[in-house]
Formats: structure tokens, C-alpha cells, sequence
């Protein structure tokens, strides 16, 4: 794909994500792959409704700045990009019913998944990444324990990240999490969910598998 529908397709993506409440003000980062060594990444303090191609930075895998005025954040991108050969986009949002999970719970691991059948069947598990201080290095170690391995995460007290073969899948997980979550938080406001029986657990797990790795 050239680098032009990249750019809008993360540019749609941005937007979407805005008009979803899933980023406000400057929140948040996206990016793509634009070659096996060289990223594209939305710029700092830059509001994602009003984002526009030439406003994007360039950064090599190694971390040098080759144009424009990257995220804050972008050590995130780049541990996903080094630990990761096949992932094409990354897609930080701050989904706000997600956020609330580790605040609420701050001992919760993964969002609980025993009890929805589309936590198992679009993502498997979604993992919570222990909290790192925005704008750090430490945001991009904490992710590697989960990497290659998960592609959709929770970032505790901050947002989420999904990385994907495309940024269509990327930020698609976006909304999946924030979807999931706001289910299993007004199941808790009627009582609590109610995990799913062993048998239907596995035959969802099995389904899983058959699907892959990648977000749906």
C-alpha cells in the first residue's frame, strides 16, 4: 500500500475514534508503517478531528526523529514495531469505560472474559498492562511481556493500544474494547456477570483459535 492511503487511512481513524469519544483534545497516538524500517506517527498535542497528512512526524525503528514533531508517546510505537515484525499500525486511544475497569479495579489482571462470548471470539484475552508514567520509556517496556502475543491491551489508568496488520484492525480493537468493557461494567451495576459453563468456554476458545491472532 503507498504511502498516501496510509496516511488517510489513519487519518480516518483518527476521526473515527474522536467522533467515538474514544480520544479528546490532543489524546492519544497513531501510526503506521510506511517500510520495514521507517514509521509515520500523528504528531504531539495535535487534535485527531482536525489531522491532516502533512502534520504527521517521521521516525526510524531506531528512535531518531527524521521529520516533524512526533507523540510523546511514541516509545509505545516503537516497542511494538521492534518486537513485532508483522504489525503494520499501532493505536493508542483512551477509551473511557476501559480506564475506568483499572481504576474501579486496580488488582484486575485482564478483563474478565469468562462471561462474554465476544471478549473470547474478537480478541481471546485483553490482557492489563501495569501502569507506566505517560510520555516514558518505561511505557514501552511494560508492553513487551504481552508482545507478540496479545495485540489488543488495556494500559492501566491511561487507555489502550491495539496493534494490527492493517489500521483498519487496529483501530477496530479500539472500539471492540471499549465496547466489551462498557457491557461487563453495566452487567456489574445489575449484579454482577455470570461466567459461561466450562463446555461453552472451550467451544469459544476453539473458535478463537480457528479465527487467529488478529482482531475482529
Amino acid at each position: 500500500m503507498d504511502r498516501v492511503t496510509l496516511l488517510n487511512e489513519a487519518i480516518e481513524a483518527c476521526r473515527s475514534l474522536h467522533a467515538r469519544g474514544l480520544l479528546a483534545a490532543g489524546d492519544g497516538n497513531v501510526s503506521v508503517r510506511l517500510d520495514r524500517e521507517t514509521l509515520a506517527i500523528t504528531p504531539r498535542g495535535v487534535s485527531k478531528a482536525r489531522l491532516q497528512s502533512h502534520d504527521f512526524a517521521l521516525l526510524s525503528l531506531d528512535g531518531t526523529v527524521l521529520s516533524g514533531d512526533p507523540s510523546s508517546e511514541r516509545a509505545m510505537h516503537l516497542a511494538v514495531y521492534r518486537a513485532v515484525p508483522e504489525a503494520k499500525a499501532v493505536v493508542h486511544a483512551h477509551p473511557p469505560t476501559a480506564i475506568a475497569w483499572t481504576l474501579a479495579r486496580p488488582e484486575l489482571t485482564e478483563l474478565p472474559s469468562d462471561s462474554l462470548p465476544e471478549v473470547i471470539l474478537a480478541a481471546g484475552r485483553i490482557p492489563v498492562v501495569p501502569m507506566a508514567i505517560p510520555g516514558t520509556e518505561a511505557m514501552g517496556t511494560a508492553l513487551l511481556p504481552f508482545l507478540p502475543a496479545h495485540r489488543l491491551l488495556i494500559l492501566a489508568r491511561h487507555g489502550g493500544l491495539c496493534w494490527g496488520e492493517s489500521i483498519r484492525e487496529a483501530a477496530g480493537g479500539l472500539e471492540r474494547l471499549e465496547q466489551v468493557a462498557e457491557i461487563l461494567w453495566k452487567a456489574e451495576t445489575l449484579g454482577g456477570a455470570k461466567p459461561l459453563g466450562t463446555e461453552a468456554l472451550k467451544l469459544l476458545q476453539n473458535l478463537r483459535a480457528n479465527i487467529g491472532p488478529s482482531i475482529i
